[in-house]
This record gives C-alpha cells, sequence and structure tokens, in this order.
C-alpha cells in the first residue's frame, strides 16, 4: 500500500475498513495461489452448491406465492386459503349467539312433529350445523336447481331466507302425490319447476315458517309471513353481499327419500332481540337483581325529600347587601298572581299559585318542570 491509501484508511470508518480488508484478501487469495475463478469453483464446488440451495429456499415461486394470498386454482371456488382464509373468517365470525342454538333445537322437535302430521309418513329431521356466513358467499354456493324463499319478520322489520335443495323438493312432491314409501323419488332435472310442485313446495315452507316463529316465541314474539319464492338467487337477494348472517342446516329424511333444508337470518334481522340472544341460558338477568332493585324503590319511597318554594328572586350588589339591617324591605317583582317555583336542593321540580290553607300560607301544585338534559 502507498502511504495515500494508508491515509485513506485511517479516515474510514471501522464497518469500511472491515469491508476493504475482506476485499483485499478475496482478491489476495485469487491471484495468490494462481487459480482461476472456474478453478476456485471446482475446489469449493460443494460449498458454493450448498450457498445456492440456500439463497434458492428463501425465495418463492409464483405457484407458492399465490397458495399463500389464497389464490390457489387448485381449491374449489367455494374455499379459500392461506391469508385470505384468515381474513374472511376474521369478517365472518361477527358474534356469538347461544340462545340461536336452543331455538333452532326446539325448531327441530317443533318441525319433526308438523311434517308428521303434513305427510302422514315418518320424518326425521336432524340440525346438521348452524354457522356464520357472508351473505355474498352463500348466494354464489347454492347448488342449483333449488327453491329460494324470502320470509318477512313482521315485528322485527326485516326479512330472511329459506332454501330447499332439489332432492327435498321431489321427495316432498312425491309424499304428498301418493308416493310409494321405501322407494326414492325421481327426479327430472333440466326444466323449471311446475305449479303443482310450487304450490306443493309453499305448503312445506309455509308449516316450516309457523314452526321458526313457534320456536321464537319463548324469546320474543314474532310472525314469520312468506313473502316470495324464487328459482334464481338474484331475484332472492334481502341484504348486502357483505353482511353476516347466521346459517342453520337441516336434514330431512322420509325413509328412502328426503334432502336439505337451510334457514338464513341475517344478523339485521336479529338485532331487536340481540340482546335476549345472548343470554346463556332462558331468563337470565346479566347481573341484575330484582329483589334488591325492589327493596331500594320501596326504601326511596320513604325516603323525606325536603321542598322550598321561592317567593321571588332579585340580584343586588353585594355592598348594598353587607349594608341590610334589621328591619329592611326587600322588594320583590313577584306579584300574588305569579306561579312560585318549587326546588328540591337546586332542582326546579313544579310551579303554582299560591294561596291560604287552614290558616297557612300553601302552593298548590299545577305544573311539572321537566329536568334540563345534560349536554356534559
Amino acid at each position: 500500500m502507498s502511504d495515500s491509501d494508508i491515509d485513506e484508511m485511517s479516515q474510514m470508518s471501522d464497518e469500511e475498513r472491515a469491508v476493504m480488508e475482506q476485499w483485499e484478501s478475496m482478491a489476495g487469495e485469487g491471484d495468490g495461489n494462481g487459480n482461476s475463478d472456474n478453478d476456485m469453483d471446482i475446489a469449493g464446488g460443494e460449498g458454493g452448491a450448498d450457498g445456492d440451495e440456500e439463497s434458492s429456499a428463501r425465495i418463492l415461486n409464483q405457484d407458492e406465492i399465490d397458495s399463500l394470498l389464497g389464490f390457489d386454482d387448485d381449491i374449489g371456488c367455494g374455499e379459500t386459503s392461506g391469508v385470505m382464509a384468515l381474513v374472511n373468517s376474521a369478517m365472518v365470525n361477527y358474534e356469538r349467539l347461544p340462545m340461536l342454538d336452543i331455538v333452532f333445537d326446539r325448531l327441530v322437535r317443533l318441525m319433526s312433529t308438523s311434517l308428521r302430521n303434513l305427510t302422514s309418513d315418518n320424518v326425521e329431521v336432524s340440525l346438521d350445523q348452524v354457522s356464520t356466513v357472508r351473505f355474498g358467499d352463500y348466494m354464489n354456493s347454492i347448488p342449483l336447481p333449488a327453491m329460494l324463499s324470502v320470509f318477512k319478520a313482521e315485528e322485527w322489520d326485516n326479512n330472511g331466507l329459506m332454501v330447499t335443495d332439489s332432492a327435498l323438493i321431489y321427495s316432498i312432491v312425491d309424499v304428498l302425490l301418493g308416493g310409494r314409501k321405501g322407494e326414492s323419488s325421481i327426479r327430472v332435472e333440466g326444466r323449471p319447476y311446475t305449479t303443482i310442485e310450487t304450490k306443493l313446495v309453499e305448503r312445506m315452507v309455509h308449516t316450516t315458517l309457523a314452526d321458526v316463529s313457534s320456536a321464537f316465541d319463548p324469546l320474543s314474539p314474532v310472525s314469520f309471513n312468506l313473502d316470495r319464492m324464487e328459482t334464481n338467487p338474484r331475484f332472492a337477494t334481502i341484504t348486502q353481499t357483505g353482511n353476516a348472517c347466521v346459517l342453520a342446516r337441516l336434514r330431512i329424511d322420509m325413509g328412502e327419500r328426503g334432502g336439505r333444508m337451510e334457514i338464513l337470518i341475517p344478523y339485521a334481522t336479529l338485532e331487536p332481540i340481540r340482546a335476549l340472544l345472548l343470554q346463556q341460558f332462558m331468563g337470565e338477568k346479566f347481573g341484575r337483581d330484582s329483589i334488591w332493585e325492589n327493596h331500594l324503590t320501596q326504601e326511596l319511597y320513604k325516603t323525606d325529600v325536603q321542598l322550598q318554594a321561592v317567593l321571588g328572586e332579585v340580584a343586588v350588589p353585594l355592598g348594598e347587601m353587607l349594608n341590610w339591617k334589621v328591619g329592611d324591605y326587600l322588594l320583590l317583582n313577584t306579584t300574588t298572581s305569579d306561579f312560585l317555583e318549587m326546588r328540591c336542593g337546586d332542582f326546579p321540580m313544579f310551579k303554582g299559585p299560591v294561596g291560604q290553607k287552614q290558616g297557612n300560607i300553601a302552593v298548590r301544585i299545577e305544573q311539572y318542570i321537566e329536568p334540563e338534559e345534560n349536554d356534559g
């Protein structure tokens, strides 16, 4: 090294000096041993291969990136994976409503009885799952052909959806038209449902909606009425695609025949009874003690309260008030026909005229003063 190089290295930082020495040592090893670049690659081939494997292991190809982000084409259209699955699950798991499980269990028992009376056959109804889905995702996953029944909750002023699959439609038609027991129903694909089939399914839907109303009765009386029946999901939209909904999947078996029925209720529809659905058991009070509340109310009624009748108010300077003596008169701008204000502490309560009763000055209460709202 020359003197200028030594001066430059003395002005460098420790990190820069270490890098320079490393580069010089690498260059010196290559030149001093007389090995070419190819010879160095051959001699250190094994180490170089390991280094390449380590570097390539840190790099993801396009397929791995797509799979990580949830855009894998190999997965079915109704399923997601990776980051998209985490995002969707966070958006769908909106809230847990414990009383819904009890409501749908009650619905299963009611439907088993009512459908047996409707079909005069041995009907078994089972609840497969109660889950939370987004409305748009569910509508895209409905297997067609199917019959979509839009119903309205009158007291809650909102809608719900009942989906009857093709297998259950043909099964209920076969049973109601006198099909033989022990034989599976004949499905005719590729044509729209006839008027007779629609009317028969409508009878079953009316029966089921009556059972749903009865299942909610212990919590809150509600009437579910059929609004319309559709076969195209586009015409059965009852809420926005991103809104969360409760989905109950029911399995209905009638001997060898049967199918599935799904009841979809948006969270917006259940909002009026949300507090009731959050209960862990029927009649839960969320920490309230009615006995203590009644006792406290009775004791408050026995409390002595002091009322003051204000004859009038006038503003005077402090210096004038300090010069008052016994016998001085204070003039008030109040006449005998004015209403006096009665206060409890600093709070005005009533107004009324002043007079005499049994030799005493009395105030008759004629007006109640509404309390002022505290904006703070």
